[in-house]
């Protein structure tokens, strides 16, 4: 007795023995921060990646975004003044010792 196999089934099932576990567009973008943050354990990233090489829109959300990121990081590099560190590290530094005086 011969099995019926959907096409659409058989297509999804040999795209995951070439490809592994199918992440959709829903979990790319959802976990796309965590994705370009390393957050994820290598397997997830590595499943997380081959979406987004082979989803076109996907793949180019996640380039602007990393794209972004570095734009942010190369234009946000304010200093913080000298003359505040210093008046924050007073200021934490008699917070503790009242602490220790009132315990």
């Amino acid at each position: 007795m011969s099995k019926h196999v959907d096409k659409k089934e058989d297509s999804a099932a040999g795209t995951a023995d070439l490809f592994g576990v199918q992440v959709n567009c829903e979990e790319a973008v959802h976990e796309l921060y965590t994705y370009l943050d390393g957050e994820l354990t290598e397997v997830r990233r590595e499943e997380i990646r081959i979406h987004l090489d082979y989803c076109g829109p996907c793949g180019g959300a996640a380039e602007f975004e990393a794209e972004l990121r570095k734009v942010i990081a190369n234009r946000c590099k304010d200093r913080v003044p000298e003359s505040l560190i210093r008046r924050v590290a007073e200021a934490i530094e008699e917070e503790s010792r009242q602490d220790d005086a009132g315990h």
